[in-house]
């Protein structure tokens, strides 16, 4: 599924097939939240906290490099933000373009695709002092992914009137 295109999860599958399946429609779904956007409307702050939208997916992208490639696979990357900016990952800086960010997306989603395909569920994070297991991990991101397309249903309601599922 490289493509991103928003799949219904199976009713019947292996526990791994499924728990993919369905991290796989989330994040299908918050692209399907941005279809039709101007970059105007992607860029605008509806919330007093000030994130918006194309922030919101810099976030994302951000959480899937964390723990699938980081946490999980152990890879040594350098991070965004720090203790004094902790909302960098939210923040749209000068020069980054919509689709630099989406890109950012699409390429830590198959990354971490990747590593949740070829891990066992019960297998423990390689970064030290990490017990989490790849099952915890890919039933987090469900959870984040879903909430946070929860908050990008309001913020779409907001910017053009447009609700969805």
């Amino acid at each position: 599924m490289d493509d991103f295109s928003r799949v219904d999860p199976p009713y019947e599958a292996p526990e791994q097939t499924m728990l993919n399946a369905f991290l796989d429609f989330h994040r299908a779904t918050l692209l399907w939240k941005l279809e039709g956007l101007s970059d105007e409307q992607l860029l605008r702050p509806v919330t007093p906290s000030g994130w918006c939208l194309l922030g919101l997916v810099k976030h994302l992208a951000y959480v899937e490099r964390g723990w699938f490639r980081e946490v999980f696979a152990g890879e040594d990357l350098s991070h965004i933000g720090s203790e004094d900016d902790p909302d960098a990952d939210w923040r749209i800086e000068p020069g980054e373009t919509t689709e630099q960010i989406l890109e950012l997306y699409r390429s830590e989603v198959r990354l971490a695709r990747w590593i949740a395909e070829a891990g066992r569920l019960d297998e423990e994070a390689a970064r030290e002092g990490r017990s989490q297991t790849l099952r915890w991990i890919i039933v987090h991101m469900i959870e984040e992914t879903a909430r946070h397309n929860g908050h990008a249903d309001i913020v779409r309601e907001l910017l053009d009137g447009s609700t969805g599922e």
